[in-house]
């Protein structure tokens, strides 16, 4: 039997517009039962489908960086995309159209072509930005897969993907790689030392200025450097020496590791590890003005600038003091400038630009601007972290968005650059590691360290500084504690 068929341009428009939601409605409406009812339980199976796959996927945000579920989505998406379209304009001509007035028809052949287009959109949005992610994580993480261990026959893998770890400690650098400049300068160094079940992470914050910095015994630097990293002073009276030049010391000289090359990344990893006594598990280099490009993916973020800052060759570029959304170029300059000012303010503004990036990149804006940020990103990280570890670090970095942040800055008095105290350097940041893992209100509440005794011996070699009469700083602080004092 028929259905009654829609008699005015306001009626089929009403109908198909249902079916753009619940494809089979107009087949119903227009008697065509049996259609109807296929294409409602083919939509209302899908659903269905869609959710138990979210309620039963363990990792499901991680296992989205996979590219078997990359592709999938992709490939689903497209198919999805032309079903739409079909369906609407079939239930456009299950409708009967043409018995409208030829002025409702024109007004419904219209409206219809363009609800037809529309329900596409969604699909190749979500198409292009999926293709757009897989090409990006392809380009950054190409690290080498960890090894994997043995499992006997009969036996499952393990399911803890950390092994039993409590910790993953992550070497997050800002360089200042630059089409004008020779090697790589990591200008901004900290590790991000991250609780694997609570997501509190301590960050960890090393001046490039610091001097003597030791090698790990029996690699190809510590015989080269046995008293620590020392080298003539440069003729106009600079330093190439300091902890922001091993990366590009270690590039530049390959015939210390037997003419291998591009040994910088690896030999700062160990470097930095050696001096926390830390296991530094990847790092992530990141280009400043990169960055910068980033942030004006995201719209750029509000700072508090607490007083003017002074940038450029000739001191003629100024970020205005107060309250306001940066563009990723002033953002940078806030972050980099030392015109009238020191590396130490200058890693205070850096924190503070990380953490307004950190409070202020939610996913409505990721999402809204997604290509933007994609391909900053490009141009932004050099990385080895595996691809493979994504699934696996993205749950992880969702949980430290939304857990504590502390952050421990090696800058006088609490340290001297010159004349590292090494052995507390490693104890401040042992106890730094232990209040991170512990409750918010143990972190809060965490005590100031005493000064290092000066009978103590260096346990990287050579003699331990004076013991300092300064007050100690407080060893952790949150990651925009300060930000916007003067």
């Amino acid at each position: 039997m028929q259905g009654k068929e829609p008699v005015s341009a306001g009626a089929v428009l009403g109908w198909l517009a249902l079916s753009a939601l619940a494809p089979g409605a107009a087949h119903l409406r227009a008697g065509r039962r049996t259609t109807g009812l296929i294409l409602l339980s083919c939509y209302f199976a899908g659903l269905l489908t869609l959710l138990a796959l979210a309620l039963t996927t363990d990792n499901l945000l991680g296992s989205l960086t996979q590219d078997s579920w990359l592709t999938a989505i992709v490939v689903g998406a497209a198919a999805l995309g032309v079903a739409w379209f079909t369906v609407i304009v079939h239930s456009f001509v299950v409708l009967r159209p043409g018995r409208l007035p030829q002025n409702g028809q024109i007004l419904a052949g219209t409206l219809a072509g363009l609800l037809a287009v529309a329900v596409v959109v969604p699909f190749g949005l979500v198409a292009q930005n999926v293709w757009t992610s897989q090409q990006t994580l392809d380009d950054i993480f190409t690290g080498p897969e960890p090894a994997q261990p043995a499992v006997p026959a009969g036996q499952e893998p393990p399911r803890d993907p950390w092994a039993g770890r409590d910790r993953v400690n992550i070497l997050l650098l800002g360089g200042d790689a630059d089409d004008n400049r020779t090697g790589v300068r990591t200008d901004s160094m900290n590790v991000a030392s991250i609780d694997v079940k609570s997501g509190n992470t301590v960050l960890v914050s090393l001046p490039r200025n610091l001097e003597n910095v030791r090698f790990r015994p029996g690699t190809p630097m510590a015989q080269r450097f046995p008293d620590g990293f020392r080298l003539p002073p440069d003729p106009g009276g600079g330093r190439s020496d300091l902890l922001n030049s091993v990366w590009e010391y270690a590039d530049a000289h390959p015939e210390i590791f037997g003419g291998r090359r591009q040994q910088g990344p690896q030999v700062l990893m160990d470097t930095i590890g050696y001096t926390l006594d830390l296991k530094i598990d990847w790092y992530a280099l990141v280009n400043m003005w990169g960055f910068a490009r980033l942030i004006d993916a995201i719209g750029g973020i509000t700072l508090t600038v607490e007083q003017d800052v002074v940038f450029g060759k000739y001191n003629e570029g100024l970020v205005k003091a107060g309250t306001r959304k940066l563009k990723g170029a002033d953002a940078m300059w806030y972050a980099r400038s030392r015109t009238f000012s020191d590396d130490y303010t200058r890693m205070r503004r850096q924190r503070c630009v990380l953490g307004a990036l950190l409070d202020q990149a939610d996913p409505a804006t990721v999402l809204v601007r997604f290509n933007r940020i994609a391909l900053a990103a490009k141009e932004l990280i050099r990385t080895d972290i595996p691809r493979s570890m994504l699934t696996n670090l993205v749950p992880l970095a969702l949980k430290v968005k939304n857990a504590k942040v502390t952050s421990l800055q090696f800058v006088p008095p609490l340290i001297r650059t010159g004349y590292p105290d090494w052995d507390k350097i490693r104890r401040l940041t042992a106890k730094a590691v232990r209040d991170s893992a512990a409750t918010t209100s143990a972190v809060a509440a965490s005590a100031t360290p005493s000064a290092s005794p000066s009978a103590t011996p260096s346990a990287t070699g050579g003699p331990s500084p004076r013991k300092s009469t300064q007050p100690s700083a407080p060893p952790t602080k949150g990651l925009t504690e300060g930000c916007g004092a003067g």
